[in-house]
């Protein structure tokens, strides 16, 4: 018969690729997660609108999750600065998908659900294209464009999105001469993408939900 060290070695449990972190990589125990969970439900900064949270759950998900999605793009921030939206402009992201992406506030919201999806390489990769066309210098052209490949495109990169073979292609062709609008098409499909499938989600998200809530508390205490 068969020893178990023969058996583990003849059928090895099946390997899975690792996915971030939620939390620090020592914090995996039960009363570790619900107390990660108790200390999230008891930190509603993580929900509302600033861009600049700080509560210890959300710098412990975050330092994990930047460890495993790290970027070259060092142009494109954590977080973007923004002032206070409005209570109309919050309001108004639940209209149309358009005023969310047009304000900073709205898209760090959107990003930071995106986040909790594990897909927030969609909005990185629109903000890198939304940084290229910002450029004029030739040799910054070039590299960004490289970087935004390396990151985003190329199938080797952990963060490599969803494209169609038809725009893969013609970014191909275009990467022997890049310029600002090098990845025009590719920026207009993950766009849609975002708004078919993960704006419907994020408007019915505790994200959403609560900075609604927050909006109508102040309205009551005022």
């Amino acid at each position: 018969m068969p020893t178990v060290h023969e058996v583990e070695k003849q059928y090895p449990e099946p390997e899975y690729p690792e996915r971030p972190l939620p939390m620090s990589q020592h914090e995996t125990s039960p009363a570790a997660l619900r107390r990660a969970s108790n200390h999230r439900r008891t930190n509603p900064c993580c929900f509302c609108w600033c861009c600049c949270c700080s509560c210890s759950w959300n710098e412990d998900r975050e330092r994990a999750w930047r460890a495993s999605r790290d970027t070259k793009l060092e142009t494109i921030p954590n977080w973007e600065s923004c002032t206070k939206p409005t209570t109309e402009e919050i309001k108004g992201w639940s209209q149309s998908f358009d005023k969310l992406m047009k304000n900073p506030a709205g898209r760090n919201v959107f990003r930071e659900f995106l986040r909790t999806e594990y897909s927030e390489e969609n909005m990185l990769f629109w903000l890198a294209c939304e940084d290229l066309k910002s450029e004029y210098n030739k040799h910054s052209i070039n590299e960004k464009a490289r970087m935004i490949y390396e990151d985003y495109i190329s199938i080797l990169s952990p963060k490599e999105v969803s494209l169609d073979s038809r725009v893969r292609e013609g970014i191909n062709r275009k990467m022997q001469e890049p310029s600002t609008h090098t990845f025009d098409d590719a920026q207009l499909q993950i766009y849609t993408l975002m708004h078919r499938d993960s704006y419907p989600r994020f408007l019915n998200s505790a994200i959403y939900k609560a900075l609604l809530q927050s909006l109508s508390r102040s309205s009551s205490e005022s």
